[in-house]
């Protein structure tokens, strides 16, 4: 192979490892790999440019801007309040149905956060027993369409890259639809597993509390027991951070000195009893705002805060709120408020001010659960259009009456000239993650073919002519994209393994297809880990669920999966000869 492909394969693997390193950057990664291949002369610029105006990509984005407005509407929450009923079996059901069906048309994201907060929330249940089959529901849903999940529009992308030609509305419901059943069935037999959570523990108990204490604090001088510190309702004092040294565990005896920083853990509603404390100042309190309505709020993976400190993203000036409490997977958090990197999925108690109800980019960056939310809906005729608009846009390109791109591209043009959306929605909004990620990986396929990878490999494949052999290769681009999936972002472990499956299909002379729905059934099946799907990584926190939970229900969920499609797929998309 010349130095090209060498070099080529090189970026491949660096992106793979940056990709397993940097889990919650995939952004970064798909950047450095982006300036990578353009730096190396590995790819043209017609091929840059056709790769960030690739007509599945477009259409993708265009969806994803035009659901925000049906986001907006009452649509999913009527439905959730009809969802949650005495009865868990009734409850279970209609949640699996609710959630598969609008999965199937709509974001992922966006229909789990929507019924988070109910099911939170619900006097019935224990919501342990029902988040996380939220969860698999929506990433079962996704596979139902063409539009369930980004995962499969991602694919679509790469495909008409690859191919010049599309796969259909429908091209995954056959399979889809098997993997409901069977995978729905298995995931009510297993119902038992899932943990029963108080629903108070889950709301408010293990809150990370960070307090400062003043020089002329009469804290100052006395021992830990003395003061009272070790008394307290609900609130424990786990760690002492002093001139950046941390002591933990806190010994009774330990004397409190000035500037000290007071890290509590517990019921962050016992925290104002930390008030009968003088010169205790609460790391909220000194912004004035301590006083006002608490908010709970879970950060979403897109948000600008995530990877940076508290104290070097202007928390303050951006959202005009403060964070009292931080909470994350069950872990302790440990150090200073200020200085903890902020994860996706983490919990924030916010202390907000008069503006923050006004604030434009809170929807952005949160999801709320509790508290105060921000006027974003819309009513009346607005809320019937965006609806109305965005079904008869789907069923119009369903039934291919319709261009799905020429159907999103009115659809949106009529939602901002009626201002059920706005410029600045779309500009918050606006997924230039999955633009970089889709695009990056193109180029990337491109330099594959371009320094004769492709050729290579095909060359290579091309020796094993036994017909067994196409089968096992199938098998292993399924195993291989599944296991990159519970490690990395699902669509970035498709975005790298398409080009890998559709060479392999070259190779052997076969028709590509079956090997394209191995990559994108095998990216959307990620069930053991909370971390490889963006709504399992939330409920993971709503549910105080541990990595254990999802291994006992996840597992044999996946088991299930993957029998359902390297069993079904050659069924509807034969080896046949190309």
């Amino acid at each position: 192979m010349p130095l090209d492909a060498y070099l080529t394969l090189c970026i491949f693997a660096l992106t793979i490892l940056g990709l397993i390193v940097l889990q919650t950057r995939p952004v970064a990664v798909f950047g450095a790999t982006l300036i990578a291949l353009i730096a190396c002369d590995l790819v043209s610029k017609d091929q840059f440019l056709t790769s960030i105006a690739n007509p599945g990509l477009v259409t993708l984005i265009l969806l994803v801007l035009c659901s925000l407005a049906l986001e907006k509407t009452r649509l999913l929450r009527v439905i959730a309040s009809k969802t949650i009923v005495n009865s868990y079996f009734s409850t279970w059901f209609r949640l699996f149905g609710v959630t598969t069906f609008f999965s199937s048309i709509l974001n992922n994201t966006a229909v789990v956060a929507t019924l988070l907060s109910p099911i939170r929330n619900n006097p019935h249940h224990f919501a342990s027993k029902l988040l996380l089959p939220l969860s698999y529901a929506s990433i079962l849903g996704g596979t139902l369409t063409l539009i369930g999940t980004s995962t499969n529009l991602i694919v679509n992308s790469m495909y008409i890259e690859a191919s010049g030609k599309s796969l259909s509305f429908f091209s995954f419901t056959a399979v889809g639809a098997i993997l409901v059943l069977c995978c729905g069935l298995a995931m009510f037999l297993c119902t038992r597993m899932l943990p029963s959570i108080e629903q108070n523990k889950v709301t408010s108990e293990g809150y990370f509390i960070d307090a400062k204490v003043s020089a002329d604090s009469e804290l100052v001088g006395r021992s830990v027991e003395v003061n009272g510190l070790r008394h307290l309702e609900s609130l424990f004092l786990v760690e002492i951070v002093r001139e950046g040294r941390l002591i933990s565990p806190v010994s009774p005896s330990e004397v409190i000195h000035p500037a000290d920083r007071l890290i509590f853990c517990g019921d962050i509603t016992k925290l104002l009893q930390l008030g009968q404390f003088s010169g205790l100042e609460i790391f909220a309190e000194k912004n004035g705002t301590l006083n006002s309505n608490l908010t709970e709020v879970v950060v979403r993976p897109e948000s600008v805060i995530v990877g940076r400190t508290l104290k070097t993203t202007g928390f303050r000036a951006l959202f005009d709120a403060a964070v009292v409490a931080i909470r994350r997977d069950g872990e302790q958090v440990s150090g200073k408020l200020g200085d903890v990197v902020i994860r996706s999925g983490d919990f924030l108690v916010l202390a907000v001010g008069d503006d923050y109800k006004s604030r434009t980019n809170i929807n952005k960056n949160f999801l709320t659960l509790s508290g105060v939310e921000p006027e974003s809906r819309i009513n009346g005729w607005r809320a019937w259009l965006s609806i109305g608009g965005f079904i008869t846009t789907i069923a119009l390109a369903a039934v291919d009456v319709l261009d799905l791109l020429e159907g999103l591209v009115l659809l949106l043009g009529g939602l901002l000239f009626t201002r059920s959306l706005t410029t600045n929605e779309i500009v918050r909004r606006f997924p230039i993650d999955i633009w970089l990620v889709v695009s990056s990986a193109i180029l990337l396929s491109n330099a594959l073919v371009n320094s004769g990878v492709v050729e290579s490999l095909g060359g290579f494949i091309g020796q094993f002519d036994d017909p067994r052999y196409v089968y096992t290769a199938f098998v292993l681009v399924y195993v291989v994209t599944w296991l990159m999936t519970e490690f990395i972002t699902n669509n970035a472990a498709a975005a790298l393994m398409f080009p890998i499956g559709y060479t392999v299909a070259l190779g052997f002379g076969v028709d590509v297809l079956p090997f394209v729905m191995a990559v994108a059934f095998a990216a959307s099946g990620s069930f053991i880990s909370p971390y490889g799907y963006q709504t399992n990584l939330m409920v993971f926190n709503a549910g105080n669920y541990r990595l254990n939970d999802f291994v006992k229900l996840g597992l044999p969920i996946s088991i299930v999966y993957a029998l359902v499609v390297l069993v079904f797929v050659p069924v509807f998309f034969p080896f046949s000869v190309s």
